[in-house]
């Protein structure tokens, strides 16, 4: 049976220059632990960033965190003075391990994104960065993150992949299934039809019993696709992965 995350859900703990909205993947899950994550899948972060933006440098501890750039450049810069663009034609994932800092910009051009935040199998790992480029426009599912020693181009330290796909209106796509492993399908932008259901931007679904079926797309999209073993063992030890339990109100 399809779980549907209703837009209504999600809370909002910055509204103003920098807008995020706080998608927290459990609250498909009915968990009465408290826990807000989708098994090691802690959050998604839906920012938007006008120009002249800074967030400062500020520090990672064990957590493990794709930017998803959808529109605009938003700019990187981290202790070691490393400067990149990250755009959407370039991802780029921080593992944070033991310690990372950085900072972000918007120099130009309004950005919308996503901050992913997973939490990785455990503790104080050695800290790394990873950018790779890809297609922009993909229509069919693009593989861009994946666990270590997956032929994926970025690597979580956890058993989580991440697919991005560009469907266009009238568009059908498949959901990939791989065993063991669950999936959260987040819609970006545009809207979707899956068994007849509607999902819009900022919604997402699930089904914990048996394979999403077929998608139709209403308009054209943007879809993200989570992939994720529910019980792999993690770490709760990161900066904002590790959080769980009460939602934040808005700033």
């Amino acid at each position: 049976m399809l779980r549907k995350l209703t837009a209504d859900k999600h809370t909002q703990p910055y509204r103003g220059p920098i807008t995020i909205t706080r998608i927290q993947p459990g609250d498909l899950l009915e968990d009465l632990s408290g826990d807000f994550a989708f098994g090691p899948l802690s959050m998604i972060d839906h920012a938007t960033m006008k120009k002249g933006i800074t967030i400062k440098m500020h520090e990672h501890v064990n957590d493990e965190i794709l930017s998803y750039v959808w529109k605009g450049t938003m700019y990187h810069k981290d202790s070691t003075g490393l400067e990149v663009p990250v755009t959407p034609g370039n991802l780029m994932l921080m593992n944070a391990g033991s310690s990372f800092w950085h900072e972000e910009k918007v120099k130009h051009d309004h950005v919308e994104m996503l901050q992913i935040f997973v939490r990785p199998k455990d503790t104080d790992l050695e800290p790394l960065i990873q950018f790779h480029e890809k297609p922009e426009s993909n229509r069919d599912w693009y593989v861009m993150v994946g666990p270590e020693g997956s032929e994926a181009p970025l690597h979580v330290r956890q058993n989580v992949y991440i697919l991005d796909a560009h469907p266009k209106q009238g568009d059908q796509l498949e959901i990939p299934v791989y065993q063991r492993f669950q999936p959260f399908l987040y819609v970006l932008d545009g809207e979707i039809q899956v068994e007849g259901q509607s999902f819009k931007k900022l919604e997402a679904l699930t089904d914990l019993e048996k394979p999403i079926p077929s998608i139709t797309t209403v308009t054209d999209s943007t879809i993200v696709l989570f992939l994720v073993d529910m019980n792999a063992p993690m770490s709760m030890e990161g900066t904002i992965s590790g959080r769980k339990g009460k939602k934040e109100q808005t700033k």
